[in-house]
């Protein structure tokens, strides 16, 4: 770096890395595109599957987007990006994962293009971003009304996510759980319903088929009884939920206690269990014969509690007394003193049973519940993960598009419509951001052109076809991946939330425009794909704009 007098005056480390201009730019287009590719056959309902073996030999079998990428060895700064749109896309909506990695990859490699016509970055991300609010704009308009008691519909949601995943044999099944659970935690305020995602408690267990899947109206605990002689099934239950343990109180301070002869410390031992023995008559006389503790249950409490024929669980999480509280309408209790029969939950039934060959306490039958679970099961644990995966999209879709009210086709229509009216919409725009609308567009018709890579078909011929469809004014005309055929699939039960889209669109958008406007990157210390010190180059390894290329993300 040139100084006073011709002097270099170095002001980085020396083993600090930098890349400026196109090349920084260049390769950070190359890492998001490679991401991207990596995805991108896992899209739509013919979409592959991914098997990734991390370091430890665990392998996890899948077609969902964010599981990949983030079961991957990620190095490059610009690919962890596209992690971070596969995260907010599974937090926001819980489904959509893969369609947003896409996009984001196909905006970059359209910027690409424009960079190469010697378009500046700020004119292509301002032209993103015109894009950005007219498909917002769009989405809402054609997006149609859903609500609440419109199950049938919500049942569609759900198993368009479950499309394409090991699920998707007993999606129906599947989808009308979902979509039960969902009405269960369901709450009117005003005229709003209020949905909590976190009241639906999923478990796994293996073992059994996928039809043995069940909805508990209350909640599943992976505990049992801390005593042989309670009882393991109660009708009617009175559920006393604690905070505070089942054992006799440590003092603040250190203190030594003299003992000089033994009738003394039989005394003390008699005056520590005198203590349990009232902390469990205090439970007992609340009324309660479930008792289930946060925290530790001493040995000679549990000898009590079998005695006065209360069934205990202890090591409760505190997620799970939440969910209690919410399911039994128990409030959990702070001190024993304080336990009074108004505190008590009420359930029709508590039994401790083995599922899969392990212990499961099953709190259910709740008058009023509004919090449920549900046991995912499966042949091999392999199975059971994939399936929770696509219990766990479906819910998550269901969610947002109660909470958005509105749907859309699915199907590669809603993209296809997007795409024609930013086009227009890039007509009536001045300057060289029109070419950046276009390629908007552009980009976003890769869901559709890769739903028909990936069901065998031609790319360009399908989009054609869908083109001259939605030019007609079919708004919902999508690719049938089964025909192959331009269908309205929206009547067939393709339906996704708009929130989807919405979202997409928007963290594709948001993360490619920052990676155009980055035009410089110093890397504090080189690294090379063994993790070791690169001698040159840019960071993340040449051309690929990964280390290592795909060898180096695993």
């Amino acid at each position: 770096m040139a100084g006073l007098g011709g002097q270099p005056v170095f002001i980085m480390s020396e083993d600090a890395q930098r890349q400026t201009g196109e090349d920084a730019q260049e390769n950070n287009i190359a890492a998001c595109k490679t991401v991207a590719k990596a995805v991108r056959t896992t899209l739509g309902p013919k979409g592959m599957d991914k098997m990734m073996v991390d370091s430890m030999g665990d392998i996890v079998v899948t077609n969902d987007g964010v599981t990949i990428l983030e079961e991957m060895n990620l190095e490059h700064p610009a690919a962890k990006m596209m992690v971070e749109v596969a995260q907010t896309q599974e937090e926001e909506v819980g489904d959509g994962t893969t369609s947003a990695v896409v996009f984001a990859g196909e905006l970059l490699k359209q910027a690409e293009d424009l960079l190469d016509q010697e378009i500046h970055p700020t004119i292509i991300t301002q032209g993103f971003r015109l894009a950005r609010q007219k498909s917002t704009e769009v989405l809402e308009d054609i997006s149609m009304d859903v609500s609440v008691n419109d199950t049938d519909t919500l049942e569609k949601v759900a198993k368009t996510a479950m499309t394409g995943k090991s699920a998707e044999a007993s999606r129906d099944y599947l989808a009308e759980v979902a979509v039960k659970a969902i009405h269960q935690v369901a709450e009117e305020t005003g005229d709003e319903i209020v949905l909590d995602r976190d009241q639906i408690k999923v478990e796994k267990s293996q073992g059994g088929s996928v039809e043995d899947t069940e909805l508990v109206q209350g909640v599943i605990l992976n505990k049992e009884g801390v005593h042989g002689n309670m009882p393991n099934s109660i009708d009617d239950a009175n559920i006393a939920l604690l905070k505070s343990p089942i054992e006799v109180r440590e003092t603040e301070t250190d203190a030594e206690i003299n003992i000089s002869d033994p009738s003394q410390m039989k005394n003390f031992v008699e005056q520590e269990e005198q203590q349990l023995k009232e902390m469990v008559e205090s439970i007992a006389e609340s009324g309660a014969d479930v008792v289930l503790c946060q925290k530790g249950i001493d040995d000679m409490a549990q000898h009590y509690l079998a005695k006065e024929g209360i069934f205990a669980a202890r090591r409760v999480s505190s997620g799970d007394l939440d969910k209690l509280s919410k399911a039994t309408g128990a409030n959990i209790v702070t001190s024993i003193n304080d336990i009074e029969k108004a505190d008590l939950g009420r359930a029709g039934s508590v039994k401790e049973r083995k599922v899969g060959g392990d212990p499961m306490t099953f709190i259910s039958d709740c008058p009023e519940a509004k919090s449920v679970s549900i046991l995912i099961r499966g042949g091999t644990e392999h199975v059971v993960n994939e399936i929770d995966r696509a219990m766990e999209d479906a819910i998550g879709s269901v969610v947002s598009a109660l909470r958005s009210g509105r749907v859309v086709g699915g199907g590669g229509a809603t993209e296809v419509e997007l795409a024609r009216e930013l086009r227009d919409y890039a007509d009536t725009v001045g300057g060289r951001e029109q070419l950046a609308i276009n390629a908007f567009a552009d980009a976003i018709e890769v869901l559709p052109r890769t739903l028909a890579e990936n069901a065998g078909f031609d790319p360009i011929d399908s989009l054609v076809e869908l083109r001259n469809k939605h030019e007609d004014g079919e708004v919902w005309a999508g690719l049938d991946v089964t025909s192959g055929k331009s269908e309205v699939l929206f009547e067939k039960g393709v339906v996704e939330p708009r929130q989807i889209k919405t979202q997409a669109v928007q963290s594709a958008s948001e993360a490619a425009e920052m990676i155009l406007r980055i035009d410089d990157v110093i890397s504090a210390s080189g690294f090379d794909s063994d993790g070791g010190d690169a001698g040159g180059g840019p960071p993340g390894g040449p051309g690929g704009g990964m280390p290592g290329g795909m060898g180096g993300m695993m």
